[in-house]
């Protein structure tokens, strides 16, 4: 039986991976994000249904849903660096908004029409379960994204859905190599030696490839992961 997926933020980056596993899966994808044309490049070569909206907009979020779901992926997410004293009221309401709003706004639409087996799924972050110094609002929202995440799991459990997040550490993503082009501005160094920096902590010494968050995705899918639930799934190479 073919399942019908939703992925936010399907425009770029994990988004763009884990639409195109999806697929490749034979499930009938639908990616939405804010900007068409990349919509269309990750739809490309596959037979997708791109659907432009903001997942801050709860009415824009209410329309993706013209009928049930099985499996839907809350990708959508973004960030500015700054520490706490650099920040504004406006990044502090915005990175909110996107990652965690965004996030209960898309849970909250696809659980009236989800049946037994479905499989709500966050893209959350290593920043869901420690701090950064320089990631505040980022490190606050995506903390909310995993109490969201464990609480809908509870509440879901008996209906025969699952719910959970998926934690990488830094992936080959615009947001990585926005990273990546501030460290080197800030300690003036060579792109490499920003990656550097920025896996330093992660035992296998490199970035996370989009396409095995997309793996994880699909576990937490299939029906070998249907007693996982409320779980952080990490993916930090060993880190802690």
């Amino acid at each position: 039986m073919t399942r019908r997926v939703l992925v936010t933020g399907g425009g770029s980056g994990i988004g763009r991976a884990i639409a195109r596993a999806f697929a490749d899966a034979g499930d009938a994808v639908t990616i939405t994000g804010r900007r068409a044309e990349a919509l269309a490049e990750t739809a490309a070569g596959y037979s997708m249904t791109c659907r432009v909206a903001d997942v801050t907009d709860e009415g824009a979020v209410q329309a993706l849903f013209d009928g049930p779901f099985d499996v839907v992926i809350a990708n959508a997410g973004g960030g500015v660096a700054g520490k706490l004293a650099q920040a504004t009221l406006a990044d502090w309401n915005q990175t909110l908004a996107v990652n965690l709003t965004g996030t209960f706004l898309t849970f909250r639409a696809a659980l009236p029409g989800m049946g037994r087996g479905g499989r709500l799924i966050a893209i959350a972050s290593t920043a869901s379960l420690k701090g950064g110094a320089s990631i505040p609002a980022y490190a606050a929202a995506k903390h909310g994204v995993l109490g969201l995440v464990r609480s809908v799991a509870l509440d879901v459990a008996p209906k025969g859905i699952t719910c959970n997040a998926i934690c990488p550490d830094f992936v080959v993503t615009p947001l990585t190599d926005k990273a990546i082009s501030s460290l080197q501005a800030r300690f003036g160094v060579s792109r490499a030696e920003a990656e550097a920096r920025l896996v330093a902590d992660n035992p296998a010494g490199r970035l996370i490839q989009p396409e095995e968050v997309a793996a994880a995705a699909v576990y937490l899918a299939s029906p070998a992961a249907a007693m996982v639930n409320g779980h952080a799934l990490t993916l930090t190479g060993g880190a802690a």
